[in-house]
């Protein structure tokens, strides 16, 4: 574009990296209104407005340049869905992508939050942690270790939750750190030497237990599933879920049942969770109690959860062996169809009672729910929502956008991590996007924005927002 030339030198555009945003906004927008909102989040070196070549109108879409990468993305953070001047749109702020970029897309939040170090040997997880914190909430450390020995690398990542935080920590850390934004996650960039997790010594089970960093990492197909209607039945289960489960979430859980030994939340290549996780109690009647009263509950509602027995390396061959399990096996089932019921079971400490849980565990106050409006009202705005790590069920997704008002209906697009809340009242939507753009709500964080009109889609450039 001429604007870029015309006033900056090329390579100058994206030094320091990731220090130039992307913004798309109302076409009556200037330069000048840029500069003075964008201003106060550090040294602007430059704005410009994209025009159209034949009538030098404003396309609704600009560049701002910062001197740092931390500013850019603070920016972006506190920007993004607000509004400029009273009677426009609310603008989409998102870092550019580099100009040598072959990419069709802008940078995501999640490539910008993870950084990666160089380290002493000696470091300890809670070392790397305490040593980056200063700069922002971290959502997870990892070291890398020799899958051989189990020895540090001197090598590791630190993820926070914010990429303004992530940029502080590579502008102001120690040198010798070297710290620099991770590689995207991908399976080509996964590194089988690779073994580390996040969980902490006090949830692995005593003494005793295993060290989570010697494990491999492993789908739920490593472990053989187990059919307990053949009467086979092991102290070790597998849990799956959909939502996204912390460790702490999952022992609490578990450790409701007396004789829990070990909790292992699985998790990827670069310490994010696989959703399963490994459970492994002292006794074969508390799995087979956990395995029926856990299989299926939900938590956070909405969540159904699913338990199964996974092998735990016993021999049970022997007659007498096979006996004994059956024996005990039938004496927990027996205690579990005439004992208590779930609702009274299940009560995670530090959670209060999950059966008195309200269905919606989210980080901000919601209004009181209200009745839906009609379906065949004339939709006046939609809000297009993006989900991660997975999207919400949608009578779940209902039950949160209802409170608003004048909400017609959800849609949730297949095999995809975005949806649509059509509302017949602006001021209900834009109070919706106000209050829950950027929440967690049952484990699952929100980005809420405005709708492009259906007719304008086609001529917008594509995001994966």
């Amino acid at each position: 574009m001429e604007e870029y030339a015309s006033k900056q030198p090329t390579e100058n555009l994206d030094d320091p990296p990731n220090s130039r945003l992307f913004a798309v906004t109302s076409r009556s927008i200037t330069e000048d209104e840029l500069r003075e909102s964008f201003s106060v989040f550090g040294d602007i070196q430059g704005v410009w407005v994209v025009k159209d070549k034949q009538t030098k109108e404003s396309k609704g879409i600009c560049y701002v340049k910062f001197a740092k990468s931390s500013q850019a993305c603070l920016a972006m953070e506190e920007m993004h869905g607000k509004v400029l001047v009273e009677g426009t749109k609310p603008i989409k702020v998102f870092i550019a992508q580099s100009r040598s970029s072959t990419r069709h897309r802008d940078v995501e939040d999640e490539e910008l939050t993870r950084i990666f170090v160089m380290i002493p040997k000696t470091f300890s997880e809670e070392d790397l942690k305490n040593t980056f914190k200063e700069y922002g909430d971290i959502e997870y450390c990892v070291i890398i270790k020799n899958k051989s020995t189990g020895e540090s690398k001197g090598l590791g990542y630190v993820r926070y939750y914010k990429p303004s935080q992530a940029a502080l920590a590579i502008e102001n850390c120690d040198k010798t750190y070297r710290a620099i934004l991770a590689e995207p996650r991908t399976k080509a960039t996964a590194t089988e030497d690779y073994t580390g997790g996040t969980a902490r010594g006090d949830y692995m089970g005593g003494a005793d237990s295993t060290n989570q960093y010697a494990l491999p990492m492993a789908d739920p197909g490593t472990y053989p599933v187990m059919d307990y209607r053949s009467g086979d039945f092991t102290r070790c289960l597998m849990m799956s879920t959909r939502a996204a489960l912390t460790q702490e979430q999952i022992f609490a859980l578990f450790d409701i049942i007396p004789g829990m030994e070990y909790c292992e939340l699985q998790r990827d290549a670069y310490g994010m969770s696989k959703g399963h996780a490994l459970i492994r109690y002292s006794n074969l009647g508390s799995a087979v109690y956990a395995k029926e009263k856990l299989n299926g509950f939900e938590y956070p509602p909405g969540n159904r959860l699913a338990v199964n027995f996974v092998d735990d390396g016993e021999d049970r061959s022997s007659p007498v062996g096979r006996m004994a399990m059956q024996f005990v096996a039938a004496q927990m089932m027996s205690a579990v169809w005439n004992g208590p019921s779930t609702s009274q079971v299940m009560k995670p400490p530090g959670f209060s009672a999950v059966s008195t849980m309200s269905r919606i565990q989210t980080d901000v106050n919601l209004p009181p729910l209200k009745k839906l409006a009609p379906p065949d009202s004339k939709a006046k705005e939609r809000l297009f929502v993006v989900f991660s790590p997975s999207p919400l069920p949608p009578d779940v997704l209902e039950d949160v956008f209802c409170r608003f008002g004048s909400l017609i209906e959800v849609h949730l697009v297949p095999g995809r991590k975005v949806g649509y809340m059509k509302y017949a009242d602006k001021q209900c939507a834009d109070e919706a996007m106000a209050v829950l753009h950027g929440r967690v709500v049952n484990g699952v964080k929100m980005k809420v924005m405005l709708a492009d009109p259906p007719r304008e889609e086609s001529h917008k450039r594509p995001r994966t927002y």
